[in-house]
């Protein structure tokens, strides 16, 4: 179904979107380049991951992998358009991205990745996305704690421990003779 159309929120296809998305830590997006863009149908999904659903955000604070196949000369408005959609959703998108170029000679009757660079390539990116998810799995609550809601909730605002009050604090210089 479109995003926004009635019903939407209750179609078995949607409900196990957003399941999966809530359970996952971290997620690879790869759309095929259409028209020098991610496909429709990439855009969709993404378009039925909300940013916040019951108070929950299902993709604030995950770690984000993007990739493209094209099917001429290589390109990267996909990856770019899918790492600005992934900082939009507030999710941490790696620095690594791959963009497979004439994909339809990358793989195999099978259907599987040819050994090749682009191969290697694509390892690389989950192997990062991989460590960028374990170093950021200790600090998934600080991900997606934020002043305003806080704020807006009436929580009480700790001014020693709160990360905006810190920010604020006037920072005394040391002199280059004070040890540290």
């Amino acid at each position: 179904p479109l995003p926004g159309a009635p019903g939407d929120d209750d179609h078995p296809a949607v409900r196990e979107l957003r399941e999966h998305a809530l359970w996952s830590e971290g997620m690879v997006w790869c759309s095929p380049e259409r028209h020098g863009q991610v496909s429709g149908l990439m855009k969709l999904q993404i378009d039925h991951l909300p940013l916040s659903m019951g108070g929950v955000r299902p993709t604030q604070g995950r770690t984000l992998a993007v990739m493209q196949v094209s099917g001429g000369s290589q390109s990267f408005n996909a990856v770019n358009t899918l790492r600005l959609l992934g900082r939009w959703m507030r999710m941490i998108t790696i620095p690594n991205q791959s963009s497979v170029a004439k994909a339809f000679q990358e793989f195999d009757d099978a259907g599987r990745t040819k050994p090749s660079a682009y191969y290697e390539r694509i390892v690389d990116v989950m192997e990062e996305l991989v460590r960028f998810t374990i170093l950021t799995r200790p600090h998934a609550v600080q991900l997606v704690d934020r002043y305003s809601e806080r704020r807006a909730s009436g929580l009480a605002i700790d001014a020693a421990t709160d990360l905006s009050a810190i920010a604020f604090k006037p920072q005394v210089p040391q002199s280059p003779s004070t040890p540290t």
